[in-house]
C-alpha cells in the first residue's frame, strides 16, 4: 500500500525475502523508492508503457530533491516533453550494428547486418520511433516461402528495437507480441545422384561459390564459418584448418583435418585477399564486405545450373555428409568431433573431461569420405 514517504521509513525499509521491493508514496503518484536485493535504495518515478527512471540513490539525493525531481518529471510527461528522441532507423541501425562489434563475435555481427540491411532498412528514413507493428508484420508476410529467414529476421528485429529501448529511442518493441511460423525439421539428404552433379558443377562454377560448394561438400562444416575462412587459419604442412572461438556456432576453437581434394582446391584459389573467399562482386568490396556474402543470389543462380535435383540448401550438404560418415562406420563421436558439436556424445560432463582431439581418427574419416565422393562423382 502507498504510504507518505518519510526518511526514516526509507531507511527502515528492508528488500523482499525474493527480491526487490518499492515503497510508493502516497503524496505523489508513480513515484517511490526501490531497494534492491543488496539493500541499496534508489527513488524512481514510473513513466508508462512500462518505462521507469531512476532518479537517483538514497541517502546521496535526499527525499525532497527526488520528490521536486520527479514531480518535474511527470510534468513533462503531461506535457509530452518526455517523448523518444526522434532518430531515423537508418541512423540507429547503423549505431546499433557498430555497438554489436564491440559485444558478438563476428559471426552474430554478419548475421545482424544481412537480415537487417536486407529487410528492415528499407524503413531505412522512418523515424525509428514510428515503425509498428504493422510494418513488421508486412515484412513478414513478404517472407513467408522462407520460414527460417523470417524466424532470423523476427528474432534481430527483435533484438534491435531492445536495444533501442535502452537507448530511449523507443518506448515499446514492435515485435513484442509477434511470432514467426516454426520451419519444420529438414531432413534432407541428397542422393549420391544428386550429390555428384552437384560437385561436378561446382568444379567448373565461378569462383568463389564453386570453391565454397566443394568444400562444403568434403568438409561437412557450417556454411557461415567457411565463408569466413582466412588464409592464415589453414595449416598447409599439415593439411588442417583451425576456426578461432570467436568466429564459431558454439565459440569453440575448432581444428579438423582435410584430405588431398581439398588440398588440391586451395592450392588452386586465387590469393586476392585475407580472406579464402572475398566477395563475389566488386561493389560489395567497395562498401566494405570483407568475405563472400549474398548466399541466397548465390545459390539461386547455381541452382540454374543444375538438373534433376531436388530443392536442396547449402546446410543439407552438412546433413549429407555425416550420413555419407555414418555409412562409412565412422564412430558417431568422431563425426561429431568434425562437425564440431558440443551436443549429443560431448554433452554435459563428457565435454567439461573428454580432451581427446580425435584428430587421427578424424583424419582417417575424411580420407575415406573422400576416396567415397571420388568413387560417387566417377559413377554417377
Amino acid at each position: 500500500m502507498p504510504q507518505t514517504l518519510t526518511e526514516l521509513a526509507i531507511r527502515a525499509a528492508k528488500p523482499l525475502e525474493k527480491g526487490a521491493a518499492t515503497l510508493w508514496d502516497a503524496s505523489l503518484r508513480n513515484f517511490g523508492c526501490r531497494i534492491n536485493r543488496g539493500g541499496a535504495k534508489s527513488f524512481i518515478v514510473l513513466l508508462g508503457s512500462g518505462r521507469r527512471k531512476t532518479i537517483g540513490r538514497f541517502p546521496i539525493i535526499s527525499l525532497a530533491e527526488a520528490r521536486a525531481e520527479a514531480k518535474r518529471v511527470l510534468a513533462e510527461k503531461t506535457l509530452g516533453m518526455d517523448k523518444p528522441p526522434t532518430i531515423a532507423l537508418g541512423e540507429a541501425l547503423g549505431l546499433f550494428l557498430a555497438d554489436a562489434q564491440k559485444r558478438n563475435k563476428v559471426r552474430t555481427v554478419n548475421d545482424y547486418t544481412r537480415l537487417l540491411q536486407r529487410h528492415l532498412a528499407k524503413l531505412a528514413k522512418v523515424s525509428v520511433g514510428d515503425v509498428a507493428t504493422r510494418n513488421i508484420v508486412h515484412i513478414l508476410d513478404r517472407l513467408r516461402d522462407t520460414p527460417s529467414e523470417a524466424a532470423h529476421f523476427l528474432a534481430a528485429t527483435r533484438i534491435f528495437f531492445n536495444w533501442c529501448i535502452r537507448r530511449t529511442y523507443v518506448s515499446a518493441n514492435p515485435c513484442a507480441k509477434l511470432t514467426a511460423a516454426k520451419s519444420p525439421p529438414r531432413e534432407r539428404v541428397l542422393s549420391d545422384a544428386e550429390l555428384a552433379q552437384v560437385y561436378r558443377c561446382a568444379t567448373t562454377y565461378p569462383f568463389p561459390f564453386g570453391a565454397v560448394v566443394r568444400l562444403l561438400i568434403l568438409t561437412g562444416q557450417r556454411r557461415g564459418e567457411i565463408g569466413l575462412l582466412r588464409w592464415d587459419w589453414i595449416d598447409e604442412q599439415k593439411h588442417s584448418i583451425t576456426f578461432p572461438g570467436e568466429f564459431t556456432k558454439n565459440r569453440r576453437s575448432h581444428t579438423f583435418p582435410y584430405g588431398q581434394m581439398v588440398a588440391d582446391i586451395l592450392a588452386a584459389l586465387p590469393r586476392t585477399s585475407s580472406y579464402v573467399f572475398p566477395p563475389a562482386h566488386e561493389h560489395l568490396k567497395g562498401a566494405g564486405v570483407t568475405a563472400v556474402n549474398g548466399w541466397s543470389n548465390l545459390k539461386r543462380a547455381f541452382d540454374r545450373s543444375l538438373n534433376d535435383v531436388a530443392p536442396w540448401t547449402l546446410h543439407d550438404l552438412r546433413r549429407t555428409f555425416a550420413t555419407n560418415l555414418a555409412a562409412l562406420a565412422v564412430r558417431l563421436e568422431v563425426t561429431e568431433k568434425l562437425l564440431n558439436h558440443v551436443s549429443g556424445s560431448f554433452g554435459g560432463i563428457v565435454g567439461i573431461y573428454q580432451r581427446h582431439t580425435f584428430q587421427d581418427e578424424m583424419r582417417a574419416a575424411i580420407e575415406a569420405w573422400e576416396t567415397k565422393l571420388a568413387q560417387i562423382i566417377a559413377r554417377d
